[in-house]
């Protein structure tokens, strides 16, 4: 996945200026990206704060290691499982 070179802390501001009245055609400009980038991070992190989007980070981040922990756990049991089948 592509990093921004914007944090969460300056998305959500600029999704708060949008809200007290700029437009996003104005802060876009300022930002130096597009109007749909913009939308974007307005529908992904629109109504949120700065420590909201810290802790949904943190469990996506956590959430990606339980995934690699059970794929892990499946190879290892199909493995096992099939050693079983070849000795019977």
């Amino acid at each position: 996945m592509k990093r921004t070179k914007f944090t969460e802390s300056q998305i959500v501001a600029s999704i708060k200026k949008h809200e007290s009245g700029i437009a996003a055609k104005d802060i876009a400009r300022e930002l130096g990206i597009s109007e749909a980038t913009f939308y974007n991070w307005k529908a992904k992190y629109g109504g949120l704060g700065v420590s909201d989007v810290k802790k949904m980070k943190y469990m996506s981040e956590e959430l990606s290691q339980y995934k690699k922990i059970v794929a892990e756990l499946i190879f290892e049991n199909r493995a096992m499982k099939n050693f079983i089948e070849k000795k019977l």
